[in-house]
């Protein structure tokens, strides 16, 4: 398969499994609602997010928004450059997209992201979350740490 076309795969699956467990979390639980998964360790918990990561800026949706478009419309424009960029950088880019636009998404669906996965010692967060914080953190990776070791 070629990178592009498992790019693609990536980046769809990443879409379609946050939206996919965010949509069972809106149709089963109530906002707020908290139930026990590992006793008092992991909760699926439903937050309404208004803001960014750990709820910065929150209700700034317009700053979202734009954010969100332009740096995906950043991505699609360098995508042949990252691609040619190395692996870590070239999906650590495609998770990043893919999260980004899935949060993109939740705003302009429900004017909030839907976050739930509850660790009690962190804020709540989602499956996009996740990808574009490894997503991030590959591309840094790659760009301050593996470059180094060439």
């Amino acid at each position: 398969m070629s990178g592009r076309v498992t790019a693609a795969f990536s980046f769809l699956g990443i879409l379609l499994v946050d939206q996919l467990v965010k949509y069972c979390i809106e149709l089963t639980m109530l906002p707020g609602e908290s139930i026990p998964v590992a006793g008092s360790f992991f909760h699926i918990t439903f937050v309404l997010n208004p803001g960014a990561a750990f709820g910065i800026f929150r209700d700034q949706q317009w700053l979202f928004l734009v954010t969100a478009v332009v740096f995906f419309g950043a991505f699609l424009v360098y995508y042949d450059r990252l691609r040619r960029s190395g692996t870590l950088i070239h999906y650590g880019s495609v998770a990043l997209a893919a999260g980004a636009v899935s949060n993109l998404i939740d705003r302009i669906r429900l004017g909030h992201v839907v976050d739930f996965f509850d660790f009690r010692v962190w804020p709540v967060f989602n499956v996009a979350d996740i990808a574009i914080v490894l997503g991030t953190s590959a591309v840094l990776w790659a760009l301050f740490v593996q470059r180094r070791e060439i």
